[in-house]
């Protein structure tokens, strides 16, 4: 499903690292930035749709869990209460 291209409007990516890889998605397919991001996430959206609910979610599950391997601590009341901005 291709999203019509509205003439003059850009796309807006604040994060340096998306900006990063959507440019460089956009210059590997030859196309425009918003039609490389567009493909990129009808591709997610469909791939998405094949794989089972509780087959992506343990796949995230295994994701997180390697991420924060060992060496972590447990939060004390004092530092939660930073975080959210109480005092």
């Amino acid at each position: 499903m291709q999203a019509e291209a509205v003439p003059g409007m850009k796309l807006p990516i604040c994060d340096p690292r998306a900006d990063r890889l959507a440019r460089q998605l956009a210059e590997r397919g030859q196309v425009a930035l918003t039609e490389a991001v567009s493909d990129a996430l009808d591709a997610l959206t469909a791939e998405n749709s094949q794989v089972p609910l509780a087959e992506r979610l343990r796949n995230i599950s295994r994701q997180l869990k390697a991420n924060g391997a060992a060496g972590g601590h447990e939060m004390t009341k004092e530092e939660i209460n930073d975080l959210w901005g109480h005092s």
